[in-house]
């Protein structure tokens, strides 16, 4: 929001004391935010939350925001048109900021279909914002189809799915590119937890 904008609403951004990197220094971590992006059946929760019990064990301050569960809550109010979409995302990101610079390792699961939502929640996050593409081909999801969506999108009876009537933007360049078609979930966690350990965001093993 702009200092205009503000003033429009009769709003004031007061500054605080306590700063990010205040947090960083005591807490014996840095925050980032890890965003998993992908079809519906591509295993982004499923990494996700792989991915968070492992950083867990080792003694990280963590917190998973997943898809489904903020549109049951935070999002409730929004369709998947294309402007709501938008709107969930730019909710997510803010929500998302706010973890970072309380210093936790943000997990977020989204399909974020979309390249430009998702450099708005680049934008707005900064260099610790991680794009985690999983990489599942279409045939891939829809042979899953966990919840049952892509037969009722083929059905006619969800519109503006994603994949099938909504398009999927893939990233150009994210940090991490999973293959979960081919890989296994434990090669996948692992990929992820070098590129963490390789910025510094988690210590290797011999250094624990």
């Amino acid at each position: 929001m702009s200092g205009s904008e503000s003033e429009n609403r009769n709003l004031t951004v007061h500054e605080v004391s306590v700063r990010h990197e205040d947090r960083v220094r005591i807490s014996g971590q840095s925050g980032a935010v890890l965003w998993f992006t992908g079809l519906s059946g591509s295993g982004k929760s499923t990494v996700a939350n792989a991915v968070e019990q492992k950083l867990n064990q080792l003694g990280r301050l963590t917190y998973l925001l997943d898809g489904d569960n903020v549109r049951n809550g935070l999002c409730a109010d929004l369709s998947f048109s294309d402007a709501d979409r938008h709107e969930n995302i730019r909710r997510v990101a803010h929500v998302a900021k706010l973890f970072w610079d309380a210093n936790l390792i943000t997990l977020v699961s989204f399909i974020s279909p979309f390249r430009a939502e998702r450099q708005v929640a680049r934008d707005l996050i900064g260099n610790d914002f991680i794009e985690i593409f999983v990489d599942a081909s279409l045939e891939t999801c829809e042979q899953r189809d966990p919840k049952g969506l892509y037969k009722k999108a083929r059905q006619g009876l969800i519109p503006e799915f994603t994949g099938i009537s909504s398009p999927y933007e893939a990233p150009e360049n994210p940090e991490v590119a999973l293959k979960t078609g081919e890989e296994s979930l434990e090669v996948c966690v692992e990929k992820v937890l070098a590129y963490l350990r390789s910025k510094g965001y988690i210590r290797s093993p011999s250094a624990s």
